[in-house]
């Protein structure tokens, strides 16, 4: 057995600053844009292995096969999700089917901005409720991109529309992560989740109209925005705590989408904004081809439902596929689980990170009919032959697909391989106690723990396992609610999404502007510490000023 440290240099400055440079190294060289992602994630992951042998003392070939399991499980089932959702838009181009869906969209509303509440932050809601792990970002970037918004705009407006929703991404997993941690009920860390995140429901529809057309073409469509939000957050609120929190996306998504397109119905802006391109630099511009005219002849019955065909079956399997009884079944027929040998329980977690020693699994879980990529790429398959496409010929799509996406796929299991190591070494709980040092303003700072842990593993979820227990521990020392504190991470975590490097590659690949990460980190970065903070304050006002909303009855 080898037990974590947490202050390998007796100095716990110098022992944050050890534990911070593999991921610095990481972010400095993707945002340089001197160096492609896939190479910086590569020196990353040496710069992570030299800190955990060198200062660390972790053994070496336990330091070797963490990083090994992290390659592994980042392309089962991270790098799966996105091979398969551009695989099926492409099978959408191949057959002409986006061409309709984009007359669609424009029959709906031809003003971009509307576009980007509809597909990024509605449309998008719905797949993160329904399978999250970096599909949303991934289908809606694509769809973006496809409708002719610039790969800048596409991309960095995706990451930040998928924010508000990820706390109960993949029906509600996050939150069960959660609760598994810290022996908290699932049911009230929800409810309290539900407490926090509704506010920036509401505020993210106006963030990501501000940050593609300015504070002029955000105002000029504000009842839009009023309505997208309104009607995302008080379903977001009433079914987090009054009904379960793993329906929450997808049941306030599907109310969103309706209530805006309703809207829409009786209300268009004065003047249509067309501009495919960020509002002042946007240095993808000048990469773009020419914006085609969309023809605007009403489509028919017919054509509508078979533009929809592809994403209604997408729907349906990805709610399937998000369902636990349907898990259960597909890994009773097929399930493979390798415990990696000398690495697998042989790492302990310890006080104050636990509250006793506990062995860390390293499970490699080959759960290969229940991997959402699984089900997306059923999906793209049943769409092709649906819309006319011979087995052949999706073969053929296939591999030009993995072509395209191969390079993503590296840097996707390089970055993966990090974030296993930087967690199973105790790396990130060092960060981790710097955050929890902070004495009263810890509400804040502990929110900000979410943050760096999102950013760090590219999940939710492995924020909150990672430092779910350590925010209980912390606040009950303090005085605070441990469900505050444990649902403050999640909620804080939530805008650490937009810039882990996973995301940022998903959405460079989803877009085709692969090479250009450094680009889309630039200009996420301030969006995420500026809500990440927001987040921070709210917290720090539940907890010092109006304590009576961190109380929760259900």
């Amino acid at each position: 057995m080898w037990n974590q440290i947490y202050n390998p240099l007796d100095n716990t400055v110098l022992s944050t600053i050890a534990a911070a440079v593999p991921v610095v190294t990481l972010l400095v060289l993707i945002a340089s844009g001197k160096v492609k992602a896939h190479i910086a994630a590569i020196i990353a992951l040496i710069v992570a292995n030299v800190i955990t042998i060198g200062i660390y003392a972790m053994p070496a070939n336990m330091s070797i096969r963490a990083s090994l399991l992290g390659v592994v499980v980042g392309f089962f089932p991270i790098g799966w999700i996105v091979l398969n959702v551009i695989f099926l838009y492409r099978v959408t181009v191949e057959t002409g089917r986006f061409e309709l869906l984009k007359r669609a969209v424009g029959g709906v509303t031809e003003d971009r901005r509307l576009q980007l509440l509809l597909i990024a932050f509605s449309f998008g809601a719905f797949f993160e409720g329904a399978s999250g792990f970096g599909t949303p970002v991934a289908i809606t970037g694509a769809v973006l991109i496809g409708l002719g918004f610039s790969p800048l705009a596409a991309s960095g407006l995706s990451l930040i529309a998928n924010t508000a929703p990820v706390a109960y991404g993949a029906l509600g997993t996050p939150i069960q992560g959660l609760a598994s941690v810290t022996g908290l009920d699932p049911y009230i860390l929800g409810a309290m989740v539900g407490r926090q995140l509704p506010f920036f429901s509401l505020i993210v529809p106006f963030w990501v109209v501000w940050a593609f057309a300015g504070w002029r073409g955000m105002i000029a469509v504000w009842p839009a925005i009023l309505v997208t939000g309104v009607s995302f957050a008080i379903p977001q609120f009433v079914i987090s705590n009054y009904i379960n929190p793993w329906i929450v996306d997808i049941g306030a998504s599907l109310i969103s989408m309706g209530c805006l397109i309703l809207f829409l119905k009786v209300w268009q802006p004065k003047e249509l904004w067309l501009s495919p391109a960020l509002r002042g630099n946007d240095e993808s511009a000048s990469t773009m081809q020419p914006v085609k005219t969309i023809d605007k002849t009403p489509l028919t019955q017919s054509q509508l439902w078979s533009s929809l065909l592809p994403w209604i079956m997408v729907c349906i399997v990805m709610l399937i596929w998000g369902n636990g009884s349907f898990k259960n079944w597909a890994n009773s027929i097929f399930v493979w689980n390798y415990p990696v040998p000398e690495l697998h329980n042989m790492i302990n977690s310890v006080p104050p990170v636990a509250a006793k020693p506990t062995p860390q699994g390293a499970v490699f879980g080959f759960t290969y009919l229940s991997f959402t990529g699984t089900g997306m790429l059923i999906a793209a398959i049943v769409s092709g032959l649906l819309m006319g496409l011979s087995p052949a010929r999706l073969l053929v799509e296939y591999g030009r697909t993995i072509k395209v996406c191969a390079i993503s796929l590296i840097t996707i299991s390089a970055m993966l391989a990090i974030g296993t190591l930087t967690r199973l070494s105790g790396v990130d709980a060092t960060l981790g106690l710097a955050f929890a040092a902070t004495g009263v303003l810890y509400p804040f700072f502990g929110t900000l723990l979410g943050w760096l842990g999102v950013a760090l593993t590219g999940s939710d979820t492995a924020s909150n396992v990672l430092f779910g227990n350590l925010q209980k521990i912390t606040s009950e020392q303090l005085g605070l609610s441990p469900v505050l504190m444990a649902a403050a991470n999640s909620s804080g975590g939530v805008m650490g999404k937009m810039i882990d490097a996973q995301s940022i590659v998903v959405a460079s690949t989803a877009t085709n502007w692969y090479g250009h990460e450094g680009s889309i980190l630039r200009y996420v970065f301030w969006h995420s510490i500026v809500l990440a903070c927001l987040v921070g304050v709210l917290v720090m006002l539940q907890a010092r000023v109006y304590p009576f909303t961190a109380m929760v009855l259900h």
